[in-house]
């Protein structure tokens, strides 16, 4: 008869992790959730294992707002090697094309701008999307090649940041659904040397910044309660969202489903909720002129502030 599991604790908020290469976003989300031993996690974006840096993981009730943060621009970090094209786009393939490099950082200066703005790109073959149900770099394992649709991204700047021998480094700022290592690829085409993705890391997503992340290392030193004081708040997801604050009455006709009338001046689309006491309820939308409750905490957490001014997270067990 096997052991009966350990029982896993209710912890809710958000943790800002700096996640190390050689993991997968599916590994460090597990183990983030093994040292919180908390019941419920997830992460709001993959970084395959090559890329590091920022990895913001919901527990909890905060998994409910994680796809805010999904829907944010990003800024990442990319290492480009010039003059070899990979099989995969990135380092972890093979190498099937070589390429003379000589190439200025004039040169490269003067492609960028061509990368900018509203695109078509073309989802790579070593992708997690799925078609049919099954994701995309399987079908590639499999040696098929599925034909995928554009997609619409928007690359909102490029900055070279440094040119050594063959390497690049790029500050990207860009939408979601964006592949660095199509970019990667593209550029090299352009500069007519290929090139491919060596390096990658994510310095932010929406509001939120590598620089407020912790290490993996970091957290598996601390203690258990030192580890909670690291979480953020449920509403951290939301922060870009305004803030919207209800009377005790409409907080008991939102949570049943009813609509709250605004008038016709009320400005429209999604926010943030507060009850009376000032806690984080959930996210509303105003539409013609009445207010929706669209996602809600099962419990409203108490209203204690952290420094950011939104609410602290719920932490039980």
């Amino acid at each position: 008869m096997k052991p009966a599991a350990a029982a896993r604790d209710a912890v809710d908020g958000v943790l800002l992790l700096d996640k190390p290469r050689g993991l997968t976003s599916q590994q460090a989300v597990a183990r983030v959730k093994r040292l919180l031993n908390a019941r419920k996690a997830g992460h709001t974006g993959t970084l395959d294992p090559l890329a590091d840096g920022l990895l913001p993981i919901g527990l909890g009730e905060a998994t409910k707002f994680s796809q805010f943060l999904l829907e944010a621009d990003k800024r990442y970090l990319a290492t480009l090697r010039l003059g070899a094209v990979t099989s995969t786009g990135d380092a972890e393939g093979e190498i099937i094309q070589e390429l003379p490099v000589a190439v200025t950082p004039a040169q490269i200066t003067a492609v960028l701008p061509r990368f900018t703005g509203p695109q078509q790109q073309i989802p790579p073959m070593h992708a997690a999307i799925k078609v049919d149900g099954k994701p995309l770099y399987a079908y590639a394992r499999a040696g098929e090649t599925i034909v995928r649709e554009p997609r619409s991204i928007i690359i909102n700047s490029i900055q070279l940041i440094d040119f050594i021998d063959k390497d690049i480094k790029l500050r990207v700022s860009c939408s979601k659904g964006t592949y660095i290592r199509v970019l990667a690829e593209d550029i090299g085409a352009a500069l007519g040397c290929g090139a491919h993705l060596s390096g990658l890391t994510r310095e932010a997503a929406g509001g939120l910044d590598l620089a407020n992340t912790v290490s993996m290392d970091d957290l598996e030193a601390m203690t258990l309660p030192q580890r909670l004081e690291c979480l953020l708040p449920a509403d951290t997801f939301a922060a870009g969202l305004p803030r919207f604050d209800v009377a005790e009455e409409d907080q008991r006709r939102l949570v049943t489903g009813q609509r709250v009338d605004l008038g016709v001046t009320a400005a429209t689309g999604l926010c943030r909720l507060y009850g009376p006491s000032g806690a984080f309820i959930g996210i509303g939308e105003v539409a013609a002129g009445t207010l929706l409750a669209r996602r809600l905490l099962t419990q409203p957490a108490p209203a204690v502030q952290s420094q950011n001014g939104l609410s602290n997270p719920v932490v039980t067990g």
